[in-house]
């Protein structure tokens, strides 16, 4: 009881965690724009990374932040090419990456997993032009401008409907929240979220793309395939780490008190903290 009521306790502190950030002020917020390579661009600040293709043909989005933020969003955007948005992406559901969709889901189609329109719809509680209006169980590919746009669907890891998008003839990929780069991943188990499962799926884009892709994280710096590695070793790591503490009977409370080892102590951060990822590797994994 006592590891279920953990459990339950460290949900609902990350629930509380994402409203308090969709509630923030953002008015002092910057969207801030770079080139990743051809007409592909990032934009950062708060919320996950937004990616953008930007051509004379048209404009399209992969994910969009929060709510507040759209107007910045789009601002930034026609920064980079001042043609008209023709498609945008939800690589998941959650508010941080979906956010902005009742705004720009007025001006282009929303494309995502069958999961996340059902996701936004009953989770989000959101309506109308916030809903994806293609939805596809393993994938899909856009063609825009001299760029393929190919879209796949990667099972259970961040959550159940998770995909990454990757600009095949610029050779760039935008993860998601499959990927936080250089520090603990956020897995929803309430939503299809899977400790085994994440490492499943990065292991599978890590032999999937070309050994020199530029990789947009959901959450952090543009790097490559070994930033990547570097999550896949972690993610062993941590695995092992506490399965092998809960065959040996350790409880909850003792593996928390040991904690993650040296090695990946800097990995935390404000909202997956050490204690937060073992949490989430104890209820998934015990």
């Amino acid at each position: 009881m006592r590891i279920a009521l953990s459990g339950f306790m460290a949900a609902l502190s990350l629930v509380m965690s994402m409203s308090c950030m969709a509630a923030r002020d953002f008015s002092d917020a910057e969207i801030k724009a770079e080139n990743v390579a051809g007409d592909v661009y990032v934009l950062t600040g708060p919320g996950g990374n937004i990616g953008v293709l930007a051509t004379d043909a048209g404009l399209l989005l992969v994910d969009d932040k929060f709510a507040p933020l759209a107007e910045k969003i789009e601002a930034a955007m026609k920064t980079l090419n001042k043609a008209e948005l023709k498609y945008i992406i939800n690589t998941h559901y959650h508010g941080d990456h979906t956010g902005s969709n009742g705004y720009f889901g007025k001006q282009a189609p929303i494309f995502a997993h069958e999961n996340v329109r059902t996701r936004v719809k009953e989770d989000n509680k959101q309506a109308d032009a916030d809903l994806p209006v293609v939805t596809y169980e393993q994938g899909i590919t856009i063609h825009l401008h001299n760029e393929e746009v190919k879209i796949v669907h990667f099972p259970h890891g961040h959550t159940d409907g998770d995909s990454i998008v990757y600009f095949k003839n610029t050779n760039v990929l935008h993860m998601g929240d499959l990927f936080f780069q250089g520090r603990f991943p956020y897995i929803d188990l309430d939503h299809g979220g899977s400790v085994k499962g994440y490492l499943a799926n990065v292991k599978k884009v890590t032999e999937s793309y070309p050994s020199d892709v530029v990789i947009i994280p959901g959450h952090g710096d543009i790097t490559d395939l070994k930033g990547l590695q570097q999550v896949v070793a972690m993610l062993e790591y941590s695995i092992e780490r506490v399965s092998s503490a809960l065959a040996a009977g350790k409880s909850s409370e003792q593996i928390l008190k040991d904690g993650i080892g040296e090695k990946y102590k800097d990995w935390s951060w404000g909202f997956i903290n050490e204690e937060r990822w073992l949490k989430t590797l104890i209820k998934d994994l015990g």
